[in-house]
C-alpha cells in the first residue's frame, strides 16, 4: 500500500487569505501538472482524440451513428465493474476476482429467473447480492488476517469461476428471454426524450460545479475561477448535446448509457461529497495515519470490496443482458484485464488515494474504442491482446512518473 499523503484538490488557502484560483497560469505549470498525475482527464481526452482520429482514417465507419452507438453498448459492462475497480485502487489495493464474480452473479441471476421461474427484478437482486455477499467475505478475510488482498481474490478468481461452472450445471449455457433483463440493453430513448435528459444532466452538472465553488469560497479553499467554470460547463454541453445528437442519427439513447453514467456519477459523489468517500481517499494515503485519526480502516476496506463486487455483479448481469445469454465463459476472457486497465489508463493511481470515479467511464471508452477498431479493422485477437497491453504498460509508466514527480515537486 502507498504511504504517501492522500491528494486532496485544493487544499487551504494560506494563512487565511481568500482562496487562490487552482487553475495553471502559464502553460509551463499546464504541463508540470499534466506530467504530475494532475488533469489527467485531459490527457485521456487527447488519448482518445487520437485513437480515433487513428481508426477513422483506416476505417470510415468507425465514427458513423451506428457503431459510435454499439460502443456505448460495448463498453457498458467493463465501465460498470470499473467503477468497483476504481474504489479498491483507491485504497492501493487490488481485486482479480471482479471478472468471475460477474460471471458467477450473472449465471445466478439467469438460473434463478429462466430455470426457477424467479421475476427478472428478484433475480437481479439476488445476483447483486450475492456480489455483496463475495466482497464482504473478501474484504473480512483479507482484513482480519492481514493477508494480501492480492492473494485473496486470486483464490477468489479460481473458486467463483468453479462455482459458476457449478450453478451453470451440465447445460453450460442459459439462453435469456425477452423482457426487463434484455430490456436493459436493447432498449432507447426516443429523440425528443434523449434531447430532456441531455439538458437535464447539462444543468444539474453546471449547478453541482456552481454550488460547489461556492462551498469552497465560504470554507476558505481554492476555487476554479468562473471563467474555467464556464468553459468546463460548456465543455461537457457541447460534449454532451453531441453525442445525443449522433445517437439520435441511429437508435437513440441507449438506457444502458445512463445507467453506466447514473452510477458512474453516483459513486462520484460517494467519494468527493461524503465522509466516507474523505475515508477512502485518507485510507488509500496512508492507512496507518488514518487508523490514528479514528477512522475504522478494516470497515473502510471491508465496505470498498462489498461496493466493488456488486458492481460486478450489475456489470456482469448487463453483460449478459447485452449477449442475451450467460454462459461457462461469461466473466472470463480479457474482462478483468479491461476493467482494471481502463480506470488506470484514465488516471487512478496503482499506489492508491488519487483518482476519480469518471476515470472508469473514460477508461472504458479508450479500451473500448481500442478493442472496437481493431475489430472494425479485422485485426487477430493476438494483435489485440498485445496492443491493449502495451497501452497499459504505458499507463503505469507514466503513472509511475507522475509519482516520482510529485515527489520532487514535495521535496523542492
Amino acid at each position: 500500500m502507498s504511504t504517501t499523503a492522500p491528494a486532496t484538490p485544493g487544499g487551504p488557502a494560506a494563512g487565511g487569505a481568500a482562496p487562490v484560483q487552482d487553475v495553471p497560469h502559464s502553460g509551463r505549470e499546464f504541463f508540470q501538472r499534466i506530467r504530475q498525475g494532475e488533469m489527467g482527464s485531459i490527457r485521456v481526452i487527447i488519448l482518445l482524440a487520437v485513437i480515433w482520429t487513428i481508426f477513422q482514417v483506416q476505417e470510415s465507419r468507425f465514427l458513423s451513428a451506428t457503431n459510435l452507438t454499439n460502443l456505448v453498448l460495448q463498453i457498458t459492462a467493463v465501465g460498470l465493474i470499473s467503477v468497483g475497480v476504481v474504489l479498491v485502487l483507491l485504497l492501493g489495493e487490488i481485486d482479480l476476482s471482479v471478472g468471475a464474480v460477474s460471471g458467477l452473479c450473472a449465471s445466478i441471476m439467469a438460473v434463478l429467473n429462466v430455470k426457477h421461474g424467479w421475476a427478472p427484478i428478484p433475480a437481479v437482486i439476488a445476483a447483486i447480492l450475492a456480489g455483496a455477499a463475495i466482497g464482504i467475505f473478501q474484504g473480512f478475510i483479507s482484513t482480519k488476517f492481514g493477508i494480501p488482498t492480492f492473494v485473496v481474490t486470486l483464490a477468489g478468481l479460481l473458486g467463483w469461476q468453479g462455482l459458476q461452472l457449478k450453478v451453470l450445471g451440465e447445460t453450460g449455457t442459459v439462453n435469456l428471454q425477452a423482457g426487463f433483463i434484455t430490456d436493459l440493453t436493447s432498449k432507447f430513448l426516443s429523440d425528443g426524450v434523449g434531447w430532456i435528459v441531455g439538458i437535464v444532466c447539462v444543468v444539474l452538472f453546471a449547478l453541482a460545479n456552481v454550488f460547489g465553488r461556492q462551498r469552497r469560497v465560504r470554507a476558505g479553499l481554492t476555487a476554479p475561477s468562473t471563467t474555467l467554470l464556464a468553459v468546463k460547463v460548456g465543455a461537457v454541453a457541447i460534449a454532451t448535446f453531441g453525442a445525443i445528437w449522433v445517437v439520435n442519427q441511429d437508435r437513440g439513447v441507449p438506457y444502458a448509457a445512463l445507467i453506466l453514467i447514473g452510477f458512474v456519477a453516483g459513486f462520484d459523489f460517494l467519494t468527493r461529497r461524503t465522509r466516507f468517500g474523505r475515508h477512502i481517499y485518507s485510507v488509500g494515503g496512508n492507512a496507518e495515519a488514518s487508523r490514528r485519526a479514528g477512522i475504522s480502516v478494516s470497515r473502510v476496506r471491508i465496505t470498498v470490496f462489498m461496493l466493488a463486487s456488486s458492481m460486478a455483479a450489475i456489470g456482469g448481469i448487463m453483460a449478459a443482458s447485452r449477449l442475451l445469454a450467460v454462459n461457462q465463459s461469461s466473466g472470463g476472457s480479457d474482462l478483468l484485464l479491461n476493467a482494471i486497465a481502463g480506470p488506470v489508463i484514465a488516471g487512478t493511481s496503482l499506489f492508491g488515494g488519487r483518482g476519480s470515479v469518471w476515470s472508469a467511464l473514460l477508461g472504458a471508452m479508450v479500451i473500448g474504442s481500442i478493442s472496437n477498431g481493431m475489430d472494425l479493422l479485422a485485426l487477430q485477437s493476438s494483435v489485440k491482446f498485445m496492443v491493449t497491453g502495451a497501452v497499459l504498460l504505458g499507463a503505469v509508466i507514466i503513472d509511475a512518473a507522475a509519482r516520482q514527480g510529485r515527489q520532487a515537486a514535495g521535496r523542492a
